[in-house]
């Protein structure tokens, strides 16, 4: 038995066994993860390699609660379930951990778990960084000091605002914007190829930020990433965690930030994954009045459980601290907040107020932003809420959720609403147009054109649009002015800059055939065009989330469906008018009234 110091506990190796009884974790440790408040757990747990006792291998660490025995098993010995067992800590902490000394990055592993009721499960690292290609699940053993080359980046978005500087993103989902063999299922563009592809045509198009769809590993192709098994490992389709690294750092060189959908609100029910971990309901809440996600055939995360929190809040951080992220979306924030989300009356229970706020789901909202702004204030925390919740976008410390900015889906429902219209009746219809503006100060909007409006019957964009094929698109070409020079953040998935005319399908990449086709390439030369004017005057940025940036000009022309509004920064001299015609009808001589500069020059 060898004695050892580690964090100021006393720790007894036996160098004669195949696992060594070894710690990460001391008690301040173990009383965070316990309070929800270990925020980078990822330091701890899963799986890490070091030198110990001049050996080098693995050490490894889960959270089991109700298991009575766990050890790791693998192809590495042949899933033996006795040869590596993991050691319960003492503390009632519901920890296994140990040593595994020569266990080498590469292997790939499980936990076996022998959990409530003798159950016998194998499970996947919850915090693995790396794991088998699909369908195989097993977690990888992973270990890389990645050099990165963004210090200029991050200095500079250090100095930046965000509420202040032009946000225009374009989503994409990785696997589906290009493949090497457009219609096999199984082609993808690895992440060193979206490198020398992806970027250069994001830069080319002006885009100020890319989101990505989920890239935290998930099981099957057709939930498109929002049902996840692993929150702290980019997935294998595309390359290691090194490659996804590079593509970020390569996004960062061509100064475009990256964003990354997270989706804490619900996971799948797949053997290896979360559910019932230790053959009781670990992560996910018991009663499945709230732990169980009829829309989705999902679980929902037991947020009132501290280790749960702890978890969730260092996977957020993870990807800002060891991937560089500059933005995080959170999906579906509406069904983490209402206990009544998508259920009738008897289907759940009001909380102790008497109201269908889930409380610990809001307590945890509000310390995951409250933690990621502290340690990375020059970054954005996105929600996808669309409900009327108040204060989604506030300060906590002014009784909000401490999101940086929330998706306008009022916007989008109401602007694709309106240019469905036939032209000529727009005029019964201006209010639908113009009633952004009644509430638009609530919040620091983001307008999102995303992926879900181009799914499931809805159609492309173009073919949303009326009229026939001149007209429609000289109305997406409208449509998307109106959005660029609209205050706010702008959002557009991928294939909108040109007009898809598919609906979008995973299994296939965009129709870039279409481009060689003057009236799309137009619509992608406008997209451009547009991005270049909102990034260049400061009138469409600078004020984008203060009352001071925008004025209407002129709504009284109804019959003629022409509207003029004003968008303005802090010198007047900038300001910027637009005038917006919503029918094919030419008006000549057309008269504006505004004060302030005499001359106007035509820019767009």
């Amino acid at each position: 038995m060898t004695k050892m110091k580690l964090y100021e506990e006393e720790h007894f190796v036996d160098s004669t066994k195949s696992v060594w009884n070894y710690s990460l974790l001391n008690d301040e440790n173990i009383e965070n993860f316990k309070n929800g408040t270990l925020y980078n757990a990822y330091h701890f747990f899963g799986s890490h390699q070091l030198t110990v006792l001049n050996s080098t291998g693995f050490y490894f660490a889960v959270w089991a609660p109700n298991a009575t025995q766990v050890s790791v098993v693998g192809e590495f010995n042949k899933w033996n379930k006795k040869q590596y067992p993991l050691f319960v800590r003492l503390d009632k902490s519901g920890i296994w951990e140990g040593f595994i000394p020569n266990f080498k990055k590469g292997d790939t592993y499980k936990f076996y778990i022998k959990g409530f009721k003798g159950v016998e499960i194998f499970k996947a690292d919850p915090y693995a960084n790396y794991a088998e290609l699909r369908p195989a699940t097993a977690s990888i053993a992973w270990h890389e000091n990645y050099k990165w080359q963004d210090a200029g980046w991050m200095k500079k978005r250090k100095k930046a605002n965000a509420l202040t500087a032009p946000w225009s993103v374009y989503e994409v989902h990785l696997g589906s914007w290009q493949r090497p063999i457009p219609t096999d299922e199984e082609s993808f563009n690895t992440y060193l190829q979206l490198k020398e592809r992806l970027v250069p045509y994001v830069k080319e198009m002006g885009f100020t930020h890319v989101e990505l769809m989920p890239v935290m590993e998930f099981p099957f192709d057709g939930s498109w990433g929002y049902q996840g098994t692993g929150y702290f490992a980019p997935t294998s389709r595309f390359g290691t965690p090194e490659e996804f690294k590079e593509l970020i750092d390569a996004f960062h060189a061509a100064d475009i930030g990256v964003v990354l959908d997270w989706v804490p609100s619900h996971f799948p029910n797949d053997a290896h994954g979360l559910y019932m971990f230790d053959g009781t309901h670990t992560y996910e809440y018991a009663d499945m009045r709230k732990g169980y996600h009829p829309d989705w055939n999902s679980y929902i995360f037991n947020y009132k459980r501290g280790e749960v929190k702890s978890f969730l809040i260092s996977s957020a951080r993870y990807w800002f601290d060891k991937f560089h992220i500059d933005g995080i979306r959170v999906d579906a924030v509406s069904s983490i907040l209402r206990l009544d989300y998508s259920r009738t009356e008897g289907q759940w229970e009001p909380n102790e107020f008497g109201s269908n706020g889930n409380i610990e789901a809001i307590a945890f909202i509000k310390d995951f932003n409250e933690t990621i702004y502290r340690d990375f204030p020059d970054v954005q925390t996105i929600a996808e809420e669309a409900t009327d919740w108040p204060k989604i976008s506030k300060p906590t410390t002014e009784g909000g959720l401490g999101f940086g900015m929330k998706w306008m889906m009022g916007w989008m429902h109401d602007t694709l609403d309106y240019f469905k219209f036939d032209p000529l009746l727009r005029k019964h219809h201006q209010n639908k147009f113009s009633f952004s503006m009644m509430y638009y100060y609530d919040e620091n909007f983001m307008l999102p054109l995303s992926h879900d409006e181009v799914v499931h019957g809805k159609s492309p964009m173009i073919y949303k649009m009326p009229g026939d094929e001149w007209q429609k698109f000289a109305n997406l070409r409208l449509l998307y002015t109106y959005m660029f020079t609209h205050p706010g953040a702008k959002l557009l998935f991928m294939g909108n800059e040109f007009g898809q005319t598919n609906e979008w399908n995973y299994k296939t990449e965009l129709s870039w055939e279409l481009l060689k086709f003057d009236c799309h390439a137009q619509l992608q030369q406008c997209v451009k065009d547009l991005n270049i004017l909102y990034k260049t005057l400061p009138a469409l940025h600078q004020l984008q989330f203060n009352q001071k940036g925008f004025e209407w000009v002129d709504l009284n022309h109804r019959d003629e469906s022409v509207i003029a509004y004003l968008r303005k920064c802090k010198y007047k001299k900038d300001s910027v008018l637009v005038i917006l015609n919503m029918t094919p009808v030419i008006r000549k001589n057309w008269k504006i009234r505004i004060k302030g500069k005499a001359v106007w020059k035509e820019i767009f």
